[in-house]
């Protein structure tokens, strides 16, 4: 079975449409989506992570 792709930080940052400041300051306060920080200091976020994330968001504005 393949793995699932990992998106890279800059494409998160795309698809949200948020700066990377910005997107490091709602890390910091725990409410950016769940990463995976690899050896090297990069960040990937399985597509799933990132979808729960929007999902949770959705639900928190209504």
């Amino acid at each position: 079975m393949a793995r699932p792709k990992m998106l890279k930080l800059p494409e998160v940052l795309e698809e949200i449409d948020m700066s990377r400041a910005a997107f490091y300051r709602m890390r910091a306060r725990g409410k950016a989506p769940k990463g995976i920080k690899l050896p090297n200091g990069q960040l990937r976020f399985r597509r799933a992570d990132v979808d729960a994330w929007w999902a949770a968001c959705e639900e928190e504005t209504h």
